[in-house]
């Protein structure tokens, strides 16, 4: 017969077996060698806290845990990592990862600590409401193999996030909440049938008939107490034994308060019962409580479908273009140069270019843009775009983590696992006020106590319940997922956790102007060969030093020589200035004038000047004997930047434009959409001067910019917001990504960012104003316990509806 259970996992321990580990001071029993080994990890790594602190038992690792640890080592193949671990630097990485038995928030500080400890691990941050951990490690110290076994090491699992998983853990909350809502509510309306007779017979029922009146209420209670109610017990003695007070214990003591009042009443035939006020609160508070998770359910449901837009699996075409024979293979198998067919209807699996046919694209989900968007051959498609109409042939160029919607995925994973301070600050502020209301609590018990016993106990409860700061730890949390969701939806993507706040505090807003309030899609005018060479050779030898920009100069430039270009060698690019190179044996330097002709020297010919006043961008070519030829480019204003300027200037906000084109080219722009402050000929360092001399001054910057070039200055700024064309660079170093490219989304997403900070001070409005009206009530004895519960769940189910008005906001 087994003598104990286990210590470490509550399993029964075999009567041969006598192994031990030292915890607390005390030599605890274990069940196996796998159980010790764990039980010795926790030891030594000084996390005994977690055997104070666990209100659940973990799950045995014994039986898996050689089998998890031969399949650790798959997760350090480079290949197997590509879908769920992101390269930082050189060495460092980051994975996000979804954790498998995590039931409460000691487990999270139990993780949190164990894998923090680990030599080379340089974060770790889990997310207790998705159960998602991101991890930053430094690969030359340890291996992601390592870090998994830690965690497994301690009784959970860790998987590479999975959409499918996560939706499947979030189906299961709803269930279960559901059947707790349903046995509340079940119960309650079966208490309320025996409660009524006695409330109308009011005095005049027979004793016998009353008592069997409370025992059937108290036995059609306790399933409410002991299933429905049960989360509230758990959290609120967790809570207690990690030495702290959460929002589960003045409703835990409350409703156990009345529960067992009420039972001594029906032990001792005396005194008042409160089943039926005890069920309807719980009923209330759990269908609030419901309501409030399936709206913040479908607020994040953007980024879940997100994440399952990729197909499982693709039409290769390996025999193409001989052969158009298709066979299904796995997306995952997928390879750059790969000929894909995609069908009408069907999802596109990978980045790729058109090869074949002609269609329409859906690109809303990524980039927010309603109309289906013509794709031709030569043209690029982005992976998780339904193609709406023909068949296209597709060449795969970008696979797994080195596509755009991973990227975008990626950026919305950063911006959920961050918490804004104000977020922090609202947590703060309900934990004390927590610990003030339970103090007033026992005044008030105390004080009605000697003034009518018989109400003390009533109205302790509603105090209890009626305050309750639900409304306020969700004020601001819920309204900016809303406000997240809805901005994805536009195609401008959050990325950090403080951007929506602080783009509608924001007092100054800096542009740049090529790509951001130009289209960016620049073309080449005219060529001014000055030194003997003819057109095509001056152009060659420019699109060739531009090989490798990604500046919309250098495209223009590329696809106007559309021709093999010659060799070059010793490229070294210079932000804001221009590019220097050996091609075809010549040095040669392009870009601004003062940078490309400061390798010789020459003289400009007359007709530069009227070029420069043209209002067209002008590059120079030169090399050691002097500028060797001109080139005029030519960009156009977005269509959409002239209401966006306007609005802003409308609104009072400051708007700077900054750019390194010449003056006659910004001031075009700036007399056009009615920017007074302008700055020309600037470099990235200068940008980055200009932006830190405002705040200086005490200005909230909000930098829209797209180049690698405004990198430093996005970061600089204290929000940014990235054109989704631009550089990877910039969008990166971003607040924000503007995917779909139209400014008008940029001012919507102004306004929405402004509604949602209006949102956030009605609700915390809104919740402070309830609870100072709701506490004296309570404490004068007007409000029932029933009564509470509808009260503090209608102030959460509130503050929840007003945060979805974010959703809706003037197009126009």
């Amino acid at each position: 017969m087994p003598r104990a259970s286990c210590y470490h996992c509550g399993l029964p321990i075999p009567d041969d077996v006598d192994l031990s580990v030292k915890i607390g001071g005390e030599q605890r029993a274990m069940c196996c060698f796998g159980c010790q080994a764990v039980a010795q990890s926790i030891v030594e790594n000084g996390l005994e806290d977690y055997y104070r602190s666990r209100d659940s038992l973990p799950e045995s690792p014994r039986e898996a845990m050689p089998a998890v640890l031969d399949q650790l080592a798959l997760f350090d193949h480079a290949e197997f990592q590509k879908s769920f671990v992101k390269e930082l630097g050189q060495n460092e990485r980051e994975a996000s990862l979804l954790l498998e038995g995590i039931t409460c928030a000691a487990c999270i500080w139990l993780n949190e600590q164990h894998v923090g400890r680990l030599p080379g691990v340089t974060a770790v941050d889990i997310n207790y409401a998705t159960r998602r951990a991101r991890v930053r490690w430094d690969e030359t110290r340890v291996k992601l193999s390592d870090i998994l076994g830690a965690i497994a090491a301690i009784g959970y699992r860790a998987y590479p996030y999975d959409a499918a998983k996560n939706e499947e853990i979030s189906q299961k909350e709803r269930r279960d909440a559901l059947w707790r809502l349903w046995v509340a509510g079940f119960g309650m309306m079966q208490v309320m049938m025996y409660a009524y007779p006695v409330y109308i017979a009011d005095g005049d029922m027979a004793p016998d008939i009353e008592s069997l009146m409370r025992w059937a209420s108290l036995l059609l209670t306790m399933p409410v107490i002991f299933y429905s109610s049960a989360p509230f017990f758990r959290n609120a003695w967790r809570d207690i034994k990690l030495r702290r007070v959460g929002m589960d214990v003045p409703v835990a003591l409350g409703v156990g308060a009345a529960f067992l009042a009420s039972c001594w009443a029906t032990f001792m035939q005396a005194g008042e019962v409160y089943f039926d006020s005890v069920t309807m609160f719980i009923f209330f508070l759990l269908g609030g409580r419901y309501l409030e998770m399936t709206a913040r359910q479908k607020a994040l449901s953007v980024t879940e479908a997100l994440a399952k837009l990729l197909p499982a699996f693709a039409q290769k075409m390996p025999g193409f273009p001989g052969d158009r024979t298709t066979e299904q293979c796995v997306v995952a198998d997928l390879r750059p140069g790969d000929y894909v067919l995609v069908r009408a209807g069907d999802i596109v699996p990978a980045d790729g270019r058109v090869i074949d046919g002609i269609s329409c694209a859906n690109e809303s989900l990524l980039t927010g843009e309603s109309k289906p968007v013509p794709k031709a051959p030569g043209e690029t498609v982005t992976g998780g775009a339904i193609n709406a109409e023909s068949p296209l042939v597709v060449q795969v160029e970008q696979v797994g983590e080195g596509t755009r919607l991973s990227a975008i995925i990626q950026l919305m994973e950063r911006a959920a696992a961050e918490k804004p301070k104000i977020v922090e600050l609202a947590d703060r502020i309900a934990s004390y006020f927590v610990a003030v209301l339970l103090a007033v609590a026992i005044f008030v018990a105390v004080g009605w106590y000697f003034v009518d016993p018989s109400k003390a106990l009533w109205i302790t409860v509603s105090v209890l319940v009626v305050t309750c700061p639900c409304a306020l730890s969700l004020a601001t949390p819920i309204a900016l997922t809303v406000s997240a969701g809805a901005l994805a939806k536009d195609g401008l993507l959050v990325t950090r956790g403080h951007a929506i706040e602080t783009l509608a505090r924001a007092t100054h807003f800096v542009f740049d102007k090529t790509g951001t309030l130009t289209t960016g899609r620049m073309h080449l005018v005219d060529v001014l060969p000055v030194a003997g060479l003819n057109r095509d050779e001056c152009l060659l030898m420019a699109a060739a030093l531009e090989h490798a920009s990604e500046h919309p100069v250098a495209t223009a430039l590329r696809r106007a020589a559309g021709a093999q270009l010659p060799d070059t060698s010793s490229v070294l690019s210079e932000p804001g200035l221009g590019i220097e190179a050996i091609v075809a044996g010549r040095r040669c330097r392009i870009g601004r004038p003062g940078y490309a002709l400061a390798l010789g020297q020459g003289v400009l010919p007359e007709a530069v000047h009227g070029w420069l006043e043209s209002g067209d961008t002008v590059v120079f070519l030169g090399d050691e004997s002097g500028c060797l030829a001109l080139f005029r480019i030519g960009d156009e204003l977005r269509p959409e930047s002239a209401a966006l300027i306007s609005e802003l200037r409308a609104a009072g906000k400051k708007v700077v434009l900054l750019s390194g084109d010449a003056a006659a080219v910004v001031s075009r722009v700036a007399a056009t959409l009615g920017i007074d402050d302008v700055r020309a000929d600037i470099t990235p360092q200068g940008k980055h001067d200009c932006v830190k001399a405002l705040q200086a001054e005490g200005a909230l910057v909000a930098m829209v910019g797209d180049g690698v070039n405004d990198a430093p200055v996005l970061a600089q700024a204290q929000v940014s917001v990235a054109m989704g064309g631009g550089a990877q660079l910039a969008r990166t170093q971003s607040d924000f990504v503007l995917l779909s490219e139209n400014l008008d989304h940029l001012r919507l997403g102004l306004r929405r960012a402004r509604k949602t900070l209006l949102v956030i001070r009605q609700n915390l409005w809104w919740s402070f104003a309830y609870n100072f009206v709701a506490l004296p009530l309570a404490i004068g004895g007007y409000v029932t316990p029933w009564l509470a519960g509808i009260g503090m769940s209608a102030s959460s189910l509130l503050v929840v509806l007003n945060s979805l008005r974010i959703q809706r906001v003037e197009t126009d």
